[in-house]
């Protein structure tokens, strides 16, 4: 006799305890590590940098903290994203209590020594599928930005190179060297 397996849905990893740090991936839950020091403080100085820019030219907002973001439905998955960035255009019209539904304009993550690269890619291939422009990828052992664009190959920043948005946060230039300063 064959048991069935229930899938989650976004509305159960809401429910699940908030010690918690999971994301949901075609219905299954998927554990994940808490970030290290290192991991964090990268995160936050690329949100600083993003939101400063972001504010000032009124573009959209920038969230971190692991938000989610519910990219598909039936089975759901809902990838918690390290920085990401939202559009004007695209704003909830009200506070969301709940992922938000769809995927982030960019999205940056800040590997952690657990991370596989099997794990890094089948994310990134999930926000293209959502709709997502750019996702910058940090290593902090090797000090890089790779940067992926839908449909193109991924291209490698180190320290010394400035990273251009381009279309994906417009105006947006930094060099790589400062995430890790």
């Amino acid at each position: 006799m064959t048991v069935a397996h229930q899938l989650l849905t976004a509305d159960d990893l809401l429910q699940m305890p908030s010690d918690l740090r999971c994301e949901l991936v075609k219905g299954e839950l998927i554990d994940m590590l808490p970030p290290g020091y290192q991991h964090g403080r990268i995160i936050n100085r690329v949100a600083v940098r993003l939101t400063l820019h972001v504010e000032s030219q009124r573009l959209g907002v920038v969230l971190g903290a692991e938000t989610g973001f519910k990219l598909s439905r039936n089975p759901d998955t809902v990838r918690g994203i390290d920085v990401a960035f939202i559009s004007t255009p695209r704003l909830p019209t009200h506070d969301l209590e709940k992922h938000f539904d769809g995927a982030p304009d960019s999205a940056v993550e800040v590997l952690s020594p657990n991370d596989t690269m099997t794990a890094v890619e089948e994310k990134i291939d999930d926000l293209f599928r959502a709709g997502t422009k750019a996702v910058w990828i940090i290593s902090p052992a090797r000090r890089t930005v790779t940067v992926h664009l839908p449909d193109t190959q991924p291209h490698v920043l180190r320290e010394n190179d400035t990273l251009e948005a381009g279309e994906s946060v417009p105006g947006f230039t930094c060099v790589v060297g400062d995430f890790f300063a």
